[in-house]
């Protein structure tokens, strides 16, 4: 997946300046983004804060960490079910 130019909470501003009344137009031509982009941002973040959007983001790292270690440990549980398995 690319990586965005723009951080989390600098997205979460840009739609605040919406929100606040300026036109979609003037916001994506300021910021250099193509409308599409702007209307993908903002139905993942409209209606956040950067607190929101901080405390999600360690959220999401956090649940990778965990999927990564459940796979680690489904290997592990697989392999020993294997061995046990060719002794009998």
């Amino acid at each position: 997946m690319k990586k965005s130019r723009y951080s989390e909470e600098q997205i979460v501003k840009i739609i605040q300046q919406q929100e606040a009344g300026t036109k979609v137009a003037e916001i994506i031509r300021e910021h250099g983004i193509s409308e599409q982009t702007f209307y993908n941002w903002k139905a993942r973040y409209g209606g956040l804060t950067v607190t929101e959007v901080r405390r999600m983001k360690a959220l999401e790292t956090e649940n990778q960490q965990l999927k990564r270690l459940v796979a680690e440990q489904a290997l592990s549980i697989q392999a020993l079910k294997e061995v046990l398995g060719k002794k009998h």
